[in-house]
């Protein structure tokens, strides 16, 4: 069974609450787990206390097993210092598409041909 820690979404429209749980891969976001282990609450500041609690016994046992966190749960790992931080750098993201390469190339041949 692949397991997840993840994030299982709640609270009323506009004003998210999250558990943090391990479930199957396979569940529904907010479907069955298998333990919470934590809550996360993105409405309250940054260096409150109360945002991202976890019990990091469990989370770690998780993690023992061979449980995947996602990339959200994967920071807040970071951050407490239970993983090594990685390198999150995707270079290739603004670059624009074979496409519109070609475009830009065909008018700069354009405009090369009429300056002449």
């Amino acid at each position: 069974m692949a397991v997840k820690i993840r994030l299982a979404r709640g609270g009323a429209k506009k004003r998210p609450h999250y558990a943090i749980v391990a479930a199957d891969s396979r569940m529904p976001r907010d479907g069955r787990y298998l333990e919470k282990l934590g809550t996360y609450n993105p409405l309250l500041a940054k260096d409150s206390e109360e945002r991202i609690k976890m019990d990091m016994e469990r989370v770690q046992h998780w993690l023992d097993q061979g449980a995947l966190p996602t990339d959200r749960v994967a920071r807040f790992l970071e951050a407490a210092g239970v993983r090594a931080k990685t390198t999150r750098a995707n270079m290739k993201k603004a670059e624009p598409g074979k496409k519109a390469k070609e475009r830009v190339a065909e008018k700069a041949a354009k405009a090369e041909a009429a300056a002449e």
